[in-house]
């Protein structure tokens, strides 16, 4: 069995390359020219420059490939020009399945995000059938992962056989850029993060993750969605579990949501004039606002989807930060 897979050498990508080589798959990875390929270092795999804006090479690319694995995605809650997350989301989502049917791929397993799901008003976790519009997508990521996955349904409605997985938070060795979700890991474990606000997320091993993305080529449903998470957990419960884990005070200071949004403008102001990405967004505080919960029945029951204890997950990306120097000194787990 062969597969290509998209967004390689990201931090989810490159734990779906490690979860198909275990299965015995062949694997094949898109990169552009500047990728960073340390995520796939002495990995055994074939790699082909391409671009997701060229649907002739992706075509090419596909080519004798069983499978294939659309994990890229433009993960930024601000961006300059706003357009570009559309244009990676959205319209390399449509490129990617228009090439899967032009070189006739028998399965195609799109990763879309939690991001896209509705959040019940009543507190409860959320499901894959919980009802939500574009209306309710704070911010421009998340609406560009919203219209992508329904580019992904459409497909699905004109024959392509197409499964969706709806990661939650993953955190996780191997982090290396690292993502928004473990960029706050480090900080907690540097000691970095002295305030908090009222928030919460639902934590997954990353492993746990790219597990299954290969289950959901086995057993999914065509067209259906699955979520792939965790264990819900608030913010300060996060921040005082990496504190056990490093040995660290853990924050006590709870910042209220309104005082933390003008500091955000600012900073995207700033962000604007510098074009340095600023470090907290407005989409970011207002997002902090729902708790993130949800549920992952469906893949438990219809994949066999199993997640490890979310302290599984912070020790592990905490001991890769420590052992590849993003963190000096201190213990490590």
């Amino acid at each position: 069995m062969q597969c290509l897979i998209t967004g390689a050498t990201g931090f989810v990508g490159s734990a779906v390359v490690r979860a198909a080589l275990r299965d015995g798959w062949q694997v094949r990875v898109t990169r552009r020219g500047a990728s960073d390929m340390r995520a796939l270092d002495g990995l055994e795999v074939e790699t082909v420059t391409v671009d997701l804006s060229d649907t002739e090479a992706l075509t090419q690319a596909m080519a004798g490939c069983d499978a294939v694995f659309h994990v890229a995605a433009d993960y930024r809650l601000w961006a300059a020009d706003p357009n570009e997350l559309y244009e990676n989301n959205v319209e390399g989502t449509r490129r990617v399945c228009e090439a899967a049917l032009a070189a006739g791929v028998t399965r195609v397993v799109y990763t879309s995000s939690v991001a896209t799901l509705g959040i019940p008003k009543d507190g409860s976790p959320g499901d894959e059938t919980t009802p939500v519009g574009l209306a309710d997508m704070i911010g421009h990521y998340k609406r560009s992962k919203y219209l992508a996955e329904e580019v992904a349904r459409e497909y699905a409605d004109a024959g392509l056989d197409i499964v969706i997985v709806n990661p939650s938070a993953p955190i996780g060795p191997r982090d290396h850029k690292p993502t928004p979700t473990g960029q706050m890991v480090l900080e907690a474990a540097a000691g970095r993060m002295p305030a908090f606000v009222d928030t919460g997320l639902n934590v997954a091993h990353v492993d746990d993750v790219a597990r299954g993305h290969l289950q959901a080529y086995a057993k999914g449903q065509a067209g259906r969605r699955y979520v792939l998470g965790g264990a819900d957990m608030t913010l300060a419960e996060i921040l005082n579990m990496v504190a056990e884990i490093v040995e660290r005070p853990a924050p006590k200071i709870r910042l209220p949501h309104n005082l933390v949004l003008p500091i955000a403008h600012v900073a995207e102001r700033v962000a604007r004039m510098t074009g340095r990405p600023p470090r907290v967004t407005v989409d970011g505080v207002k997002l902090a606002k729902k708790h993130m919960f949800f549920s992952h029945a469906r893949a438990a029951q219809e994949l066999g989807y199993r997640a490890r204890p979310a302290r599984d997950a912070l020790a592990d990306a905490v001991a890769w930060y420590y052992a590849h120097r993003y963190l000096p000194g201190g213990k490590r787990p």
